[in-house]
C-alpha cells in the first residue's frame, strides 16, 4: 500500500488502531501465565477426575472450553486444551475425536460472549465503542444457547461413543503446578474481569495486567515471550493499513450505493453476508472490510453485535473456519489422533445452521 501510494508512511502509522494491537497483546501474556503455571492442566484434571459416565467429560470440555474463551482469547484456550483433552480421554479409555470436535466448536461458540473472546470481538469493540458490559449481556446467551446445542450435536452425530453405560475411573497426571504463579495469574483474571465490567477500556486494562505479570522473579519474561502470537499481531496491524489504503482506492460512490441496497440494516441479510464472508476471507479481514459500511446504519450497534456473533459463529462450519479449529486439528495430529474435514463437518454444519438462526433471531427480536 505504500509503496504503490495506497498511503504514506504516517498514514499507515496512523490507520493501525494500536488498542486493538495492545488488548491481545495484554490477554495472551495472562494466558501464558496461567499456561505455564500449570492451571490449565490442573482445571482440566479436576473437570475430567469429576466425570463418572460417557457423556460427563463431553460436558466438562465444553463448558471448559466455552466458559475460558469466553473471556480469554479463544486461539489460545485451544492450543493449551487439545493435548490435555487428547490425554484426559484417554485415561478414560475413550475416543478422543467427539471431544476434540467438541473443543474446537465450544471455544467459538464460547467466545462470542465477549469482546475479549476471540479477535474479531476484539477489533470490532475497538471500531464500534460497545463496553464491555453491553456486549456480553447481549451476546452471553447466544453463547449459552450454542455451548448446549454443541453438546446436543456431539452426542447425536457421535452417538455410539455415547451409547456405552460403563463407568469411568479415570486418573488424570496434572503435571507440574507453580502455585504462586497460578495465584497470581488467577487473581489477576479477576481483577481484569472486574475492570473490563467496571467500563475500564480493556486495550488499557489487559495491556496493564500483562505488564504487572511480567514482574516476577520466578520465571524468566522469555519463557512467557516464546508462547506470544508475535504473527497475528502484525497479521492485524497489516490488514488496519491494507483497508485503510482499499477505502481511499475503492470506495467510490457506486461500491458505497450497492452495498448499502444490499439492505444490511436487516439483521438476516447481514448475518448471511457475514457467515459467507468470513469463510472465504476469514473473519478479521471480513470485519474490516465491512468497517465503511456498518456506522451509517440507522441502528449500528445492533449491526456490529450481528457481525461479532456471525463472524463467530460462522467458524463453525468447517475445519477451515477459524485458527482455533485449525489449531485443534494440528494438535490433534501432533498427539497421534487426527480430525478428518468430514468428521468436523458433520458436526459443524448442523451446529453452524442451528446457532446462526437462533442468534440472528435473537439479535433481530432483542429491544
Amino acid at each position: 500500500m505504500i509503496v504503490f501510494g495506497g498511503v504514506s508512511l504516517d498514514e499507515a502509522f496512523h490507520a493501525i488502531d494500536w488498542g486493538t494491537i495492545a488488548l491481545p497483546l495484554g490477554m495472551m501474556i495472562v494466558v501464558a501465565h496461567l499456561k505455564v503455571s500449570g492451571a490449565f492442566r490442573g482445571l482440566g484434571a479436576l473437570a475430567v477426575e469429576h466425570a463418572h459416565a460417557p457423556t460427563a467429560p463431553l460436558i466438562a470440555t465444553t463448558l471448559l472450553a466455552g466458559l475460558l474463551s469466553a473471556f480469554l482469547v479463544n486461539d489460545a484456550i485451544c492450543l493449551v486444551m487439545a493435548p490435555i483433552v487428547v490425554r484426559a480421554t484417554r485415561a478414560l479409555g475413550r475416543n478422543p475425536l467427539p471431544y476434540l470436535v467438541a473443543t474446537a466448536t465450544a471455544s467459538n461458540c464460547g467466545s462470542v460472549a465477549t469482546i475479549t473472546g476471540n479477535p474479531q470481538n476484539m477489533v470490532i469493540g475497538a471500531l464500534s465503542g460497545i463496553s464491555y458490559s453491553s456486549f456480553a449481556a447481549t451476546l452471553a446467551p447466544v453463547a449459552a444457547f450454542s455451548l448446549a446445542m454443541v453438546v446436543v450435536v456431539v452426542r447425536l452425530v457421535y452417538r455410539a461413543e455415547f451409547a456405552e453405560r460403563t463407568a469411568l475411573d479415570p486418573h488424570v497426571l496434572r503435571g507440574r503446578v507453580h502455585p504462586g504463579q497460578m495465584l497470581k495469574a488467577s487473581l489477576t483474571c479477576v481483577a481484569l474481569a472486574i475492570a473490563f465490567f467496571a467500563g475500564v477500556r480493556p486495550a488499557e486494562a489487559a495491556i496493564v495486567g500483562g505488564a504487572f505479570l511480567l514482574l516476577t522473579r520466578s520465571l524468566k519474561p522469555a519463557r512467557i515471550y516464546r508462547e506470544l502470537d508475535g504473527p497475528l499481531l502484525i497479521l492485524f496491524a497489516g490488514l488496519f493499513v491494507v483497508v485503510s489504503g482499499a477505502e481511499r482506492a475503492l470506495l467510490t460512490p457506486d461500491i458505497v450505493a450497492s452495498v448499502h441496497a444490499m439492505g444490511l440494516a436487516d439483521p438476516w441479510r447481514l448475518s448471511a453476508l457475514v457467515a459467507v464472508l468470513s469463510n472465504i476471507v476469514s473473519k478479521v479481514p471480513a470485519v474490516l472490510a465491512l468497517k465503511p459500511f456498518i456506522p451509517p446504519l440507522a441502528d449500528a450497534h445492533r449491526a456490529w453485535l450481528v457481525v461479532a456473533m456471525s463472524s463467530t459463529l460462522a467458524s463453525n462450519f468447517t475445519l477451515l473456519g477459524s485458527v482455533a479449529n485449525l489449531i485443534v486439528a494440528e494438535q490433534a495430529r501432533a498427539e497421534g489422533t487426527p480430525i478428518g474435514f468430514l468428521a468436523y463437518f458433520k458436526v459443524g454444519l448442523p451446529l453452524t445452521l442451528v446457532t446462526l438462526a437462533f442468534g440472528t433471531a435473537w439479535l433481530a427480536w432483542s429491544p
